[in-house]
């Protein structure tokens, strides 16, 4: 008897330990289905609003007139409810304009009510800041790494190593001696030694630099009512004058009027108007102050009818942009004649600077130049006018980019003179680029779109 009953009670114990373990392992099987039947429920809950938003533009109260959030039923098609989903829908607006829409859907199976799973997305028209850099022309990318996606619209030698998609519009092109062939040959849309040519694609649709353009007009109506806007005061006998902005870190920026430029400095201009040297136009030699301006909170939009001097210290999202929309053929300028630095890089702070013509690293720029933000050419070039080697202007360190750069024409930053320049290179012989991860699906207001077409450029399980 007794060992009956020690056995017994051994046999018992193992009973149910054993019963508990398949207990529990049931139990967490149906967690564990129950929380991807959620995933799922909360995953259509995301596409039933993109469809919404397809159909009803901007109306983040579905329909109904008021905020969220919104029960849904998602019905089994063999009949039933399989669960619901409730959405949280908040549009992200500045100027007045709705930039991008966030939904968050929280999806919960009927079988499992206790379970839920939650999904954030952004949806928006994606933008320039989604990439590393966007050229309408060729482009050279040379030994080093390259931190984030590359397009352009012309072919690319890549003998880089990119970590992220590199694309090319076109499916062959003729490489010559600038680009390192010699002689000219055809090549592929993408060539070159660079490592990771699985992220090479070729052809992809093109970048539209025309589009840009046409949104100048409303940019400027806006910035008159609700952002910053400065009129020209160049003149067609004098067209190099303008303003210089200096962001303060505080949510202000100083603006002090330009009355004159150094005209007797010669460059080689790196938008290729000219073939020889000419007068550079790029340099203050006198300003008058403006005044110190608060950045509007809710439009962070500056509209300067005139050629720009950008830069100091950013702490909020803001967008510059340098175009004339009265005189025909006046197409301005932004200079960057120091560093443009952010406060914070989570996101808070960001720059996106549009120029219609050309963005110029400023002869005067530090050794070590630092430019956060996004900087777009829509005509001309991004880039640094070559100066003669005998000058206090030639030669230059360090540049280093954390954003994006957007070029019409060829980028240079710097050139390969060999003579009587340190190391054979007048302008900027070194530095890094980095993509700028934070701001590329939430950027500043109004940077320009690569696609008309709304859609999901963020998301993330919570």
């Amino acid at each position: 008897m007794l060992l009956v009953i020690i056995f017994g009670a051994i046999f018992f114990t193992m009973l149910v330990a054993l019963s508990g373990f398949v207990l529990a392992q049931n139990h967490a099987q149906t967690i564990s289905q129950g929380r991807a039947e959620a995933f799922d429920i909360a995953e259509a809950g995301l596409e039933h609003y993109r469809w919404y938003l397809s159909h009803f533009p901007g109306d983040t109260t579905n329909g109904t007139g008021h905020a969220g959030p919104f029960v849904i039923p998602y019905n089994d098609p063999e009949g039933g409810t399989m669960g619901k989903y409730s959405l949280s829908i908040v549009g992200n607006i500045a100027c007045g304009v709705i930039q991008s829409i966030d939904v968050t859907s929280t999806g919960t199976a009927s079988d499992t009510p206790g379970v839920s799973s939650i999904i954030w997305a952004r949806y928006a028209q994606p933008s320039v800041a989604r990439y590393f850099m966007i050229l309408n022309a060729g482009v050279w990318w040379g030994g080093g790494p390259l931190y984030g996606p590359m397009h352009s619209n012309n072919g690319i030698r890549m003998d880089g190593d990119p970590n992220a998609p590199v694309t090319s519009s076109v499916s062959s092109w003729s490489c010559d001696s600038s680009f390192g062939c010699n002689p000219t040959q055809t090549v592929p849309g993408i060539f070159g030694s660079g490592t990771n040519q699985n992220l090479w694609n070729y052809p992809t649709p093109q970048a539209d630099f025309t589009a840009i353009a046409t949104s100048f007009s409303n940019r400027k109506t806006i910035a008159q009512t609700d952002g910053l806007y400065f009129p020209r005061v160049s003149t067609s006998n004098n067209p190099h004058l303008g303003y210089h902005l200096i962001f303060n870190g505080d949510g202000t920026v100083t603006v002090r009027k330009v009355t004159s430029v150094v005209t007797n400095l010669l460059s080689y201009p790196a938008d290729g108007s000219s073939k020889s040297f000419v007068h550079d136009y790029s340099l203050i030699k006198n300003e008058t102050p403006l005044g110190t301006y608060t950045i509007p909170a809710d439009c962070g939009l500056i509209f300067v009818e005139d050629n720009v001097w950008v830069e100091g210290t950013v702490s909020e999202k803001v967008t510059v942009i340098a175009a004339d929309v009265v005189d025909q053929g006046v197409y301005p300028n932004i200079v960057v004649p120091n560093n443009i630095v952010y406060t914070a890089f989570d996101g808070s702070a960001g720059l996106t600077a549009i120029a219609s013509h050309n963005v110029l690293i400023g002869p005067n720029a530090p050794q070590n130049l630092t430019m956060d933000g996004v900087f777009v050419a829509q005509s001309g070039v991004f880039g640094r006018n070559w100066y003669a080697c005998n000058t206090t202007y030639a030669y230059r360190s360090d540049l280093n980019q954390y954003g994006t750069t957007v070029s019409a024409l060829r980028p240079v930053t710097a050139w390969l003179v060999g003579g009587s320049c340190p190391g054979g290179v007048s302008g900027y012989s070194g530095g890094t680029a980095v993509f700028d991860r934070q701001n590329s699906t939430n950027p500043p207001p109004f940077t320009p779109f690569t696609s008309a077409q709304w859609q999901f450029v963020d998301w993330k399980q919570e």
